[in-house]
């Protein structure tokens, strides 16, 4: 298992370079992994690397890229809109050749049409930016600021925002903000899992017990 690059799509100039972390082994099941999304792609990362090497054991290849704006990506935030969201997980779908997709919690946004999908814990759009609010507020008022929700809510629409250090323009909040997952899918969860779900805590964790029962259910998903 290691890092890889491949090309993803941009609008109006030539496609850019983007990492992903891949487990492959050239085996029939491919399953593309598109990964929570801001704060709780942090928490979860350890998590999401656990899940391949579970897969990794179960004789299943898995995906696992950076979306534009995001992590390692060298492409700026503010300019990052929800359909080049979509459009690069359909080309990482396209280009590691996946038979299979997993969304987890935001990244059930993004799962792309066509292929056979499983959501963990999907969340929506409204949620996720509620809690990056309700984030932004704490800090603001442990910081002695006076900020309300009404307010940074507008400046989002008309001005765009920065939430948790990412900078989301106005169109990207108001598509956000809006979207659900558009596609079926087997929902997973974290009931299944057992225990809180990882995104729920303060700093970047692992729980290798729910990775290997979330492979198990994927495995089983997969052979049927």
């Amino acid at each position: 298992m290691g890092p890889v690059t491949w090309n993803c799509p941009a609008r109006g100039a030539a496609p850019s370079p983007e990492l992903a972390l891949v487990c492959d082994r050239r085996r029939a099941s491919r399953l593309l992994i598109v990964p929570a999304l801001f704060d709780e792609s942090n928490r979860m990362r350890r998590f999401a690397a656990d899940l391949m090497r579970a897969l990794d054991r179960r004789g299943i290849d898995s995906f696992l890229p950076d979306l534009p704006g995001c992590n390692e990506s060298l492409r700026e935030s503010a300019g990052v809109t929800l359909p080049d969201w979509h459009a690069a997980m359909a080309e990482a779908a396209r280009h590691f050749s996946a038979s299979a997709t997993l969304g987890i919690r935001g990244g059930c946004l993004l799962t792309p049409p066509g292929l056979p999908a499983w959501h963990y814990a999907p969340a929506k759009g409204s949620a996720i930016l509620r809690q990056m609010l309700r984030a932004r507020l704490l800090a603001a008022r442990e910081a002695g600021r006076e900020e309300n929700r009404e307010d940074l809510e507008h400046t989002a629409r008309a001005s765009g925002i920065i939430l948790g250090g990412h900078i989301l323009g106005p169109s990207f909040y108001s598509e956000f903000e809006e979207a659900g997952p558009t596609i079926p899918a087997h929902p997973i969860a974290q009931a299944q899992l057992g225990g809180a779900g990882l995104w729920l805590r303060a700093e970047p964790g692992d729980d290798c017990k729910q990775a290997e029962t979330l492979a198990d259910l994927l495995a089983q998903g997969l052979a049927q």
